[in-house]
């Protein structure tokens, strides 16, 4: 049995959010994708684990459309793994991946993995040089035949679906340009799809080790893929631990990490870090009305993390030459810890490069 204390401080320990330094090869949320969404995405989810994005080179790291089609960054060193780890477990996984796109295709007599194939090997070609996504879908739409394709209202054109576009990308070894947007695509150079992922890079295991204790239903909602796949991929190495009444599992190997886990650090989490991205989103934030504030439809703040807790919820302002921090906490916060929280924020502007004119607490 493990209470919730223990459950976000392992988390925070496995998600190295209490490392002050670090090196890009030993990063472990790097090892399942760390996702590119927003202005403090990615590098910003590094360099809360202590590495020094400003020294990292481009050529280092790889940008690809993977989980959830999500925009997710790699060590271009692992590229080989990572496309295996992404793949489809099944042809009803891919369809389920590919969402409303597997209807027509299904209705044609075309296989959800047969079809992502064939969006490959149209975008391998027409991708010979940096290319922006607007002109590759464009001429994918010339290429491809009717069940790949949908009318879209908002530009009052065809296109081909937008989720096997993404997820074919990485079939067709396409990457992603960094820091480009709209999103300019090219190949990737040197690498060859491993056989299979390896412990390390295997997403099931890889959900349990960062994101864990969890049950399959959870790892399947962070995936995208049916229950009964990832039901056939858990591995064996695992122990039931209860949380909350519910019966979860976690590697055996981090039964010690997670009885002596306690967590004591601030950090101001982008709204898409990994830490957020959990499925058991009562496990992270218990009371309903906070839940609600912190993942609203459209337009997510950052969380404040504080001793392995979600204290509340910040915004950047900037406009002009003035750089504030916004938060909103859920309760009275001790002095120490707003001054923790303004050190934080003195962090991010350093990130982006700009002057920190004010920390703004709600109360």
């Amino acid at each position: 049995m493990a209470d919730r204390h223990q459950v976000m401080s392992f988390r925070v320990r496995a998600q190295q959010l209490d490392r002050d330094q670090g090196r890009l090869a030993d990063t472990a949320i790097l090892d399942i994708g760390v996702q590119n969404t927003g202005p403090d995405g990615a590098r910003w989810a590094l360099s809360l684990r202590g590495v020094d994005v400003t020294a990292l080179p481009d050529k280092d790291l790889v940008l690809l459309w993977t989980v959830r089609g999500a925009p997710h960054l790699y060590r271009r060193a692992d590229i080989g793994k990572v496309v295996a780890a992404v793949e489809p477990f099944s042809d009803a996984d891919a369809g389920k991946r590919i969402y409303d796109a597997s209807k027509p295709l299904k209705a044609a007599g075309i296989d959800n993995i047969a079809a992502l194939d064939e969006v490959a090997a149209h975008l391998r070609a027409i991708v010979t040089k940096p290319t922006v996504k607007g002109d590759v879908s464009g001429r994918l739409a010339t290429v491809l035949p009717e069940p790949y394709l949908r009318f879209c209202r908002a530009c009052n054109a065809t296109h081909i679906y937008e989720m096997p576009f993404r997820l074919a990308a990485v079939r067709a070894g396409l990457e992603l340009q960094l820091d480009t947007s709209p999103p300019v695509l090219q190949r990737s150079t040197g690498f060859t799809r491993a056989a299979a992922p390896g412990d390390r890079f295997d997403l099931i295991r890889a959900y349990l080790r960062l994101l864990g204790p969890a049950t399959p239903k959870q790892v399947a909602g962070y995936l995208d893929a049916p229950l009964k796949d990832v039901k056939a991929h858990w591995p064996d190495d695992v122990i039931e631990v209860t949380v909350g009444g519910e019966v979860r599992a976690l590697l055996a190997a981090d039964e010690q990490a997670l009885e002596s886990a306690d967590a004591k650090v601030t950090r101001l989490l982008g709204p898409y870090d990994l830490f957020l991205q959990a499925k058991d989103r009562a496990t992270l934030l218990p009371d309903a009305a906070h839940a609600k504030e912190l993942w609203p439809v459209l337009g997510r703040p950052g969380a404040v993390l504080v001793d392995g807790e979600l204290v509340g919820t910040w915004r950047p302002r900037k406009s002009g030459k003035t750089f504030t921090v916004a938060v909103q906490p859920w309760h009275k916060l001790p002095v120490a810890t707003r001054k923790a929280i303004t050190a934080q924020a003195e962090r991010l502007a350093a990130y982006r490069a700009v002057s920190l004119t004010s920390v703004d607490f709600a109360n």
